[in-house]
């Protein structure tokens, strides 16, 4: 299986969910986080990653599920993602992250169809890792309605 896609696991909520790792650019242990005035409940603030200003979203608020403390595991991911054909970096506060791993058989399911009462467009697909169910987050997805909001507000970071 030398094509088999690989991920960054990650823990939220006592759920397990995955990122490709072609996405991933450093992963660090949590920090100062600024505040931006007025912001959407998920965007907690600014950390500054090697002299750029990368925006932090809080991913237990952005999968509205209920927030919780810092913990010594809490990590942010800080990502480059392409969102409307640009390639941006953001930064995902998680509260754990696991390791970088295939996942079970390597093929993803559509994530389930409940109809209109679930939004199920950041979700890539669900697959299984050592038994357990993964969610793998379609980061397009996830952070287009973050981009958006912020082409008139913070200026992220575009990456060439």
């Amino acid at each position: 299986m030398a094509d088999q896609t690989h991920y960054v696991t990650l823990g939220v909520a006592g759920g397990l969910f995955a990122v490709p790792v072609e996405s991933v650019q450093q992963i660090l242990e949590i920090q100062p986080i600024a505040a931006m005035p007025n912001a959407p409940a998920d965007f907690i603030g600014l950390i500054d990653v090697r002299g750029q200003n990368v925006p932090v979203i809080d991913l237990r608020a952005k999968l509205a599920l209920p927030a919780a403390a810092d913990t010594q595991n809490t990590r942010i991911i800080v990502l480059d993602v392409a969102v409307g054909g640009v390639t941006r970096r953001f930064a995902l506060k998680t509260d754990q992250v696991f390791e970088v791993t295939g996942l079970d058989e390597g093929a993803l399911e559509p994530p389930p169809d409940l109809g209109a009462r679930w939004r199920a467009d950041c979700v890539a697909g669900v697959g299984r890792r050592a038994g357990a169910f993964v969610t793998v987050l379609d980061l397009d997805q996830l952070f287009l309605a973050d981009a958006l909001a912020s082409d008139g507000a913070v200026e992220t970071q575009h990456i060439s």
